[in-house]
């Protein structure tokens, strides 16, 4: 008896399984959608266009708000293959 109800609850629970997954994909999927549409529905009204104008980070303010001028600490990671480029133009 047990034997001929097992594969019958395993299709079950893979076939509900699967239905909640393709409505958590269609969620995902409807959700973006919306989300494009507003956002370029919402620029399109406000006509906030940014093309051109340069995002200044607040760590490169100094406590007046202008750019600071000290020497700024970079990073590099052991795979980087380019060669650091000076901003200093070298003493000749």
């Amino acid at each position: 008896m047990l034997s001929n109800l097992l594969p019958f609850v395993y299709g079950l629970s893979v076939f509900v399984l699967l239905i909640f997954a393709v409505r958590i994909m269609l969620n995902g999927f409807f959700s973006g959608q919306a989300s494009f549409k507003n956002q370029n529905s919402f620029l399109k009204k406000k006509n906030d266009d940014r093309t051109g104008l340069v995002t200044v980070h607040p760590e490169l303010l100094n406590k007046d708000g202008c750019i600071t001028d000290e020497d700024l600490l970079t990073v590099r990671f052991s795979k980087d293959t380019d060669h650091p480029q000076s901003s200093e133009k070298p003493s000749e």
